[in-house]
């Protein structure tokens, strides 16, 4: 006979939509056989009770096995074998329709009683199971909701017990249940077939009996038909009993393994370590799904990768959804409301935002790892999971000192035969001459990251809060501002989303590899300590500055005056990269040089020329404004020079006149000028002479 079907006893733990879709199959053909064999029940108790109606029923008989190519079983259609079989079953009794039935001891033990054992304890134990597996998976679901809805804020130890204790005990339950009714699942695919055959294999050994091969109708061809059948009959019972021993091997095995996977919490890292060189994950996650403005649901759903797309599916559905693209895309870890264990997808272009939330921060980290590389597209290549294993080993090992960027670039370049020569083997000593860039001339050694945003000037925060207690407003703790400190009027006005990585310290500013070692630095550190979380912004591009602006509030995070960016690149391979170095004064003599890098959505270059774009708009506009403060300087002392001429003629022209003033008083009054004409003076130059000549009258008497 072909292969049984069988349900995988393997994946009762997992639980998926294809293993719950499987077991509705069987669970179909169950309902199916148990209606077909009430009905082959019936016959038979017609053959058993009726002796006046036996031709009747045995015709029937002979008609239900005839109808058994027309049934419709999902799972034994395609058995010719049985159809055959049942067939030349069919055309025997209905020979023996004719006989008479005074068989009914003999019928009562060979025939009733298998199909009766079939119909009133097996199919009934199925049901049971069915029954009780329906209780258990409710239960397993309203504990895991109940566990899922832990408050963070309010941890209670006791609740949290409680909580874990009834998943476990649920669960272990669900799943101790599924394996055994899959096990009778597949037991009922053997026992249907015993259960069909040894009702009609006594039947005809009590004919044969009867009948002591004297009867016409049965031959030695059909004895040996018989025990042909009585042979596979036998060895359809020994398969299945070997296989129902080797399903109650798996199921004790699975109970001792799986014990410790009922717990919902983290298990012990060291027998259960992150894997972060996976490119396909599959499991159930809730998802949050938006229902008003400000209100949203969770909804737990089973989440697949399907090459680089996310896939979700319910129970009850046969086929996945596409949740989102995950190419190019970003993830990240977010504390999300009053749940635990949530990260957020990205697409590529942004504008779309995936919430969804796992068990344990382990099951976390490793689809957040998962999503990671398949946003690489580390999938497309051959052995994904080795390609993925190299490139977190690489991160791993880029926490290593790295030789210098001039040996790095020297050992890129290809040599001649003549320089091959000149170069040291690997085990002398460089040469003097060499002037080499070490690592600690470009990132100062022992120097803390920093992952979040903070703002470079703290003294810039005191100004701004000394600035709003005088004027009366209400400062911002945080240092953020909702009002725009630069003026409207900027020519240039552009606007990024970009996510913060991190920022650290730099000896140098003006070296063109310290960006690079910077994005080397941060990023592997990042792997180090797994922090997978970034936190988005808008970066805002004006010819006075460069902004991180809040995008759902709409506050300025940070702010970096565009005089103090001393320069700003993209990374060479991973265009999403970019990072600028800015120059800050601590003091009136020290200053110091900080990195800052960003992801963007493959738009680094662009940013970086927008940049540049907005320092020489800047550097242009700064030499105008010198022109023009030059330009009014000199009209300043131009019109100075005039004014002091102008005082000057004035000095000149009051001298001159008071000379003439002194020398119209000595003379007599009226006395003729020297051209024969009089000297007519003034009604203010005669008061003063007459007043100098009263004093001078006076004089003479007092002498």
């Amino acid at each position: 006979m072909p292969g049984i079907e069988k349900l995988p006893i393997e994946e009762t733990l997992e639980d998926s939509p294809q293993t719950r879709s499987l077991l509705g199959v069987f669970e179909e053909d169950t309902a199916a056989m148990s209606n077909y064999c009430a009905q082959l029940y019936q016959a038979m108790q017609r053959i058993y009770d009726a002796q006046n109606e036996l031709s009747a029923a045995t015709h029937l008989t002979s008609r239900l096995l005839k109808e058994y190519d027309k049934q419709r079983f999902p799972l034994g259609s395609d058995d010719e074998v049985m159809s055959a079989t049942l067939q030349q079953f069919a055309e025997v009794i209905d020979e023996l329709s004719s006989c008479h039935a005074v068989l009914s001891t003999q019928l009562a033990d060979a025939m009733m009683f298998p199909i009766t054992q079939f119909k009133e304890r097996d199919l009934k134990e199925i049901l049971t199971l069915k029954e009780v597996f329906q209780i258990s998976s409710d239960d397993h679901d309203v504990a895991i909701n109940r566990y899922s809805r832990l408050s963070k804020k309010r941890d209670n130890d006791k609740l949290r017990a409680e909580a874990v204790e009834d998943v476990y005990t649920s669960r272990k339950k669900q799943h101790q249940t599924m394996m055994h009714y899959f096990c009778s699942l597949n037991t009922l695919q053997y026992k249907k077939k015993t259960a069909l055959l040894e009702p009609l294999l006594g039947y005809m050994q009590a004919q044969i009996s009867f009948f002591k091969l004297g009867s016409e109708n049965l031959t030695q061809q059909w004895e040996d038909f018989l025990g042909t059948i009585g042979t596979s009959v036998q060895n359809v019972r020994r398969e299945m009993e070997k296989e129902v021993g080797h399903m109650q091997e798996t199921i004790q095995e699975m109970e001792t393994s799986c014990d410790q996977l009922y717990v919902p919490c983290d298990p012990d890292p060291a027998h259960s370590p992150v894997c972060r060189n996976l490119t396909r994950k599959q499991g159930y996650l809730y998802i949050r799904n938006k229902t008003g403005l400000v209100s949203s649901s969770w909804e737990r759903q089973y989440f697949f990768t399907q090459g680089g797309n996310l896939m979700q599916q319910g129970r009850s559905e046969v086929a996945g959804g596409l949740v989102t693209d995950l190419d190019n895309s970003s993830v990240m870890a977010v504390d999300c409301d009053d749940r635990r264990f949530c990260f957020q997808v990205t697409s590529f272009d942004g504008k779309k935002l995936v919430w969804l939330q796992s068990e344990s921060r382990k099951d976390c980290e490793e689809w957040i790892s998962t999503i990671n590389n398949i946003s690489k597209r580390i999938y497309l290549s051959e052995n994904a999971e080795e390609l993925a294993a190299r490139v977190n080993q690489s991160a791993l090992e880029a926490v290593t000192p790295s030789p210098s960027f001039q040996q790095r670039h020297e050992s890129m370049r290809p040599s001649s035969k003549g320089r091959a020569s000149s170069i040291s083997s690997v085990g002398s000593e460089p040469s003097p001459a060499l002037s080499v860039l070490s690592l600690d001339a470009l990132v100062a050694p022992d120097t803390p990251i920093q992952f979040d945003i903070i703002s470079p000037v703290s003294e810039e925060n005191s100004g701004q809060s000394k600035t709003a207690a005088q004027s009366g407003r209400r400062s911002n703790p945080f240092g953020e501002s909702g009002t725009s400190e630069d003026s409207d009027d900027s020519i240039l006005h552009q606007l990024f989303i970009v996510r913060f990585l991190g920022s650290m310290e730099v000896r140098t500013a003006e070296s063109a590899e310290v960006i690079p070692e910077t994005m080397r630095q941060i990023l592997a550190a990042r792997a180090i300590h797994n922090i997978f979380r970034m936190t988005e912004s808008h970066l805002l591009v004006t010819c006075d500055c460069l902004k991180l602006i809040d995008p759902q509030t709409q506050i300025t995070r940070l702010r970096f005056p565009l005089t103090s960016v001393v320069q700003c690149s993209s990374h060479q391979d991973n265009k999403r990269l970019f990072g600028f170095v800015l120059q800050t004064a601590d003091g009136p003599a020290d200053s110091r040089a900080v990195g800052y890098i960003f992801e963007s959505n493959n738009d680094g270059e662009k940013i970086c020329d927008s940049v540049g774009l907005a320092k020489q708009i800047a550097f242009h506009s700064e030499m105008d404004r010198k022109a023009v403060e030059k330009r009014k300087e000199h009209d300043k002392a131009k019109e100075k020079q005039q004014e002091e001429l102008s005082k000057q003629k004035q000095i000149e022209k009051d001298l001159e006149e008071q000379s003439r003033l002194i020398a119209a008083s000595s003379r007599p009054p009226n006395q003729p000028a020297a051209d024969g004409q009089f000297l007519v003076l003034s009604n203010s130059q005669s008061e003063d002479s007459d007043a100098g000549e009263e004093g001078k009258k006076k004089g003479e008497s007092e002498a």
